[in-house]
This record gives structure tokens, C-alpha cells and sequence, in this order.
């Protein structure tokens, strides 16, 4: 397989299933593999086999906020976007996920034409 086919991998991080379902079903099309982790645990798990091209983050998770989770994406993966999703509407979170290292910051709730613009900026 060469690069310029290689399937592009996103990571959504988030515990609400409907969400979840709502990105996938966004997301879905061609060349775009999806998958979905419930926690920053199984986040850290997964990301030692895998290394996606974007994360979608979510801030309120049963194990941490998404906003403490952005450094250590950065550290580890700097190549990887994050898109960081939260409902959380106090403005601090938008600066704090942006000066943390989020690429784009989304506030839920979210229009189909955001996610999927947002995705495929950062894919391109």
C-alpha cells in the first residue's frame, strides 16, 4: 500500500454512545477508519498499537477531562490532530484546549457540516 492510499485513522474519545454514533455516521465514508474508546484509559491502551491521524476528544470522561488528555497526545503523538468536543461552554475551556494543543475546538452541540469540515481540514 503506498502513502498517498494509506487509510486515514480516526480515534473518537467519548462516553456517550449516542454521540459516538452520531460521529461515526458523520464520519463514515471512504478511507476513513473509525474507532471509538469510552475513557482516557482505554484511550492510553489503544494508542500504544495504533496511532491516528486525528483524535476526537471529548472533555467530560469518567476517568478525566479530555483538556488534561491533550498533553499527553502532544507529547507522545505530535503528529496527530485533536479535535477537542465539549458542551462544557465556559470560555476558559476553549482557550485552555487550545493552549494545551488542541487544533480545533467544537462546542456541542455540534452541526454535521462542522465536524465533517473540521475533519477533512485537518486531513488535508
Amino acid at each position: 500500500m503506498t502513502k498517498g492510499n494509506a487509510t486515514k485513522k480516526i480515534l473518537i474519545i467519548e462516553d456517550e454512545g449516542d454521540i459516538c454514533l452520531l460521529l461515526n455516521i458523520i464520519l463514515s465514508e471512504n478511507k476513513i477508519e473509525i474507532d471509538h474508546v469510552k475513557s482516557i484509559a482505554q484511550a492510553k491502551e489503544y494508542l500504544e498499537n495504533e496511532v491516528p491521524s486525528i483524535v476526537l476528544l471529548d472533555n467530560k470522561l469518567p476517568d478525566g477531562r479530555g483538556l488534561d488528555f491533550i498533553d499527553f497526545i502532544r507529547e507522545n503523538y505530535p503528529a496527530t490532530k485533536i479535535v477537542m468536543i465539549t458542551g462544557d461552554l465556559a470560555a476558559s475551556a476553549k482557550e485552555v484546549a487550545l493552549a494545551n494543543g488542541a487544533d480545533i475546538f467544537l462546542e456541542k452541540p455540534f452541526t454535521k457540516d462542522q465536524v465533517y469540515n473540521s475533519v477533512h481540514e485537518l486531513l488535508n
